[in-house]
């Protein structure tokens, strides 16, 4: 979507129904298109980031990241990824505030790796604003560090090293910067991303308090 066409909807005062279409009993089709038009507006701008949470969108994204149809759930978390990667750290935080973490979490067991990749790309962004402390649960078999798809693997991969770096250094042997292949049962064991329903993200340093993401 044009950028000229994405100020426009804000100019002539049309979030609000973008809201009504979030919000009410519409079909599939046009929630997931009012998702993916919001996913543009966010794009690389902050005034169209607040305008988007002052027009009371954040809410209603998260409600459908969590509990719609996985259609709109990948529009959803489009959007809200694209405004993690561009806003403030005040907006990040309003985010966070409105419960999106746990529904990202959730959909990082989806079966389309792109969408997999987004709800990556989102976390880290929330690690890269808060130096948030992640700590999950015993997990299951299923994991990201086995990934077929390489790109998530080594998301998975750059996301450990990046912020437990510490955690795991007295276990796991590292080479190079890279992690020992032979130590991957054991991060996983301890530190799988695949079982993000029982996970809890704990937020202290920046964003103050616990954020649960526990059933």
């Amino acid at each position: 979507m044009k950028d000229s066409i994405c100020q426009a909807i804000i100019n002539h005062g049309l979030l609000p129904f973008l809201l009504s279409l979030l919000i009410q009993n519409h079909k599939e089709s046009i929630k997931k298109d009012a998702c993916w038009i919001i996913s543009n507006i966010v794009v690389g701008n902050r005034e169209r980031i607040q305008a988007v949470i002052k027009a009371g969108l954040i809410a209603p994204l998260v409600n459908l990241l969590q509990n719609a149809e996985l259609a709109i759930k990948k529009e959803a978390a489009w959007a809200l990824r694209n405004a993690t990667s561009d806003g403030t750290h005040e907006q990040i935080k309003y985010l966070v505030s409105h419960g999106c973490i746990k529904p990202l979490c959730d959909l990082l067991v989806c079966p389309d790796p792109k969408i997999v990749s987004v709800c990556l790309d989102g976390l880290e962004n929330f690690l890269k604003v808060g130096e948030a402390e992640k700590s999950f649960c015993n997990t299951g078999d299923v994991n990201l560090y086995s990934h077929d798809n390489k790109e998530i693997y080594e998301k998975a991969v750059k996301i450990l090293e990046t912020y437990w770096l510490e955690d795991v250094d007295e276990t796991l042997p590292l080479g190079h910067g890279r992690l020992d292949p032979n130590s991957k049962r054991k991060i996983v064991r301890y530190y799988s991303l695949a079982t993000p329903w029982r996970a809890r993200v704990r937020l202290e340093s920046e964003f103050g308090g616990e954020l649960s993401g526990s059933p």
